[in-house]
């Protein structure tokens, strides 16, 4: 019964471990909003992970053309909070309040 469990647990921690590193991506997007093509690299890759909650990507393509739209306009202030909406989807959290 002690070995289902830890297996449980384990299964558990890689769980959050790959969730933890979604949302360190949006941290790093978040936090570099003047480098466009950084910013781009990591809503590719957040384009990659697949949110089963919205059967959709994490970031879906219209996300991403919108954060760099708003950033390419200089709109800092609406890329992120693009990017804080679809945190809050993936997490299930509120988005921050501006």
């Amino acid at each position: 019964m002690a070995d289902a469990e830890e297996e449980r647990h384990r299964r558990g921690l890689r769980f959050r471990k790959r969730e933890d590193h979604a949302v360190e991506l949006f941290t790093e997007a978040r936090e570099h909003l003047d480098d466009r093509a950084r910013v781009d690299r990591v809503l590719v890759q957040l384009g990659r992970f697949y949110n089963p909650t919205l059967d959709q990507p994490i970031v879906d393509v219209v996300t991403r053309r919108g954060v760099l739209e708003a950033l390419e306009a200089g709109d800092v202030e609406s890329a992120r909070r693009l990017l804080d909406e679809r945190l809050a989807l993936y997490t299930g959290t509120e988005p921050p309040r501006s």
